[in-house]
């Protein structure tokens, strides 16, 4: 009998599938004719676009966006220095990726037992100057009831911009996009973006499947672990983040500090009675 686990792990198989499948389809227009790109070569359609990660960089915390209720809204507000924010450069009428992109997360966010709006904050940014806050708005409802928890509304918003503003965000967080005439679309790429309490990019975590671990460890490592358990902020020490991977992996350097530092500090609790006993007999 085939267990409940394997098949499970076939259907997220298929589903992972399905979705590099039509983000072939949704990122590159296909007029009928043969494409003559060498495996090295990017597709016309696909040149200028990608993620040129800056990390270390501090956003503008005084561009000002739209939310999802037509409010202005600066970034500071989402910089207050308290909790980190994950930031989804998107458009909201994407046919594809930007759909993918915000189910993997919001997928990878229910598998957290952290809320947004507690140790956290998320923020969808649209890049597209045309969408205004009545889309943002219809956006944000339907995540909303993915998600499923009550009460995270105001730790999760969705926004829109002018174009000047548009262009000062992308180039910070160094989102390079472009328009698709004959798709009639928009060319991107797709990452999540984790910033600090004070808006400074400390991780980049690319593509549309977000583990909840490296959701986890990434928001930790934003707030220099002030936000998880003594715990959560052991398993990052031992952790570093792998970009070939895309994925946080153990770091052996570290995994043998710890267990020098562990044995050092048995030895000194295993000497200390003999220590006090000797120091007894001489007072004796």
């Amino acid at each position: 009998m085939i267990s409940w686990l394997k098949i499970h792990h076939f259907g997220l198989a298929v589903r992972v599938s399905t979705l590099v499948f039509s983000f072939s389809l949704a990122a590159v227009a296909y007029d009928g004719k043969p494409m003559s790109v060498s495996a090295t070569e990017k597709p016309k359609e696909l040149e200028g676009v990608g993620i040129e990660e800056k990390l270390g960089t501090y956003i503008d915390p005084e561009l000002t966006f739209k939310d999802e209720n037509g409010q202005d809204v600066k970034l500071a507000q989402f910089f207050d220095g308290k909790t980190p924010t994950i930031i989804s450069p998107v458009y909201y009428s994407c046919p594809g990726l930007c759909n993918f992109h915000l189910n993997g997360l919001t997928d990878g966010l229910k598998e957290l037992d952290w809320n947004v709006g507690q140790k956290f904050k998320v923020v969808a940014i649209s890049f597209d100057p045309s969408e205004k806050p009545d889309v943002a708005s219809g956006k944000k409802e339907s995540y909303m009831q993915v998600y499923s928890r009550p009460g995270t509304e105001k730790g999760w918003h969705f926004l829109t911009g002018d174009q000047e503003t548009i262009n000062k965000f992308t180039q910070a967080i160094g989102f390079k996009y472009k328009w698709n005439e004959k798709a009639k679309e928009w060319s991107h790429s797709s990452a999540a973006i984790v910033t600090s309490p004070k808006g400074e990019i400390t991780r980049y975590l690319p593509g549309i499947v977000f583990e909840a671990k490296n959701i986890k460890l990434a928001l930790n490592e934003a707030a220099e672990g002030k936000i998880g358990s003594f715990a959560e902020s052991l398993i990052l020490y031992c952790f570093q983040y792998d970009r070939h991977q895309n994925t946080y992996s153990l770091a052996a350097f570290r995994l043998v500090q710890m267990a020098g530092g562990l044995f050092v500090l048995l030895l000194a609790i295993w000497l200390l009675p003999v220590w006090f006993r000797a120091k007894k007999t001489q007072k004796s």
